[in-house]
């Protein structure tokens, strides 16, 4: 009986490249920039007197819109984790 050595597949394109490319590096960008600005728009609206309450903290920046970015941008990096290119 002889022993055979099994062959190792060989490489093809699709294997040896990238990814993602640089489309979803954009992309991946953007979703990044989003959720950042959404955190931004959601800093402030205390008060400097604990005594005083300040009622810019439930205004519809803080309470809507930020909220609304951040979840944007997370969407956003899952496209752009299942974005590919048209061959």
């Amino acid at each position: 009986m002889t022993k055979t050595k099994a062959k190792a597949p060989e490489a093809t394109d699709n294997q040896d490249a990238m990814p993602f490319g640089k489309q979803n590096f954009i992309i991946v960008l953007i979703g990044i920039a989003l959720i950042a600005l959404g955190f931004i728009l959601m800093i402030g609206g205390g008060s400097d007197d604990p005594d005083v309450f300040n009622e810019k903290m439930f205004d519809f920046q803080r309470i809507t819109l930020a909220p609304i970015l951040v979840l944007a941008g997370f969407v956003v990096e899952i496209v752009a984790i299942f974005w590919r290119k048209k061959q």
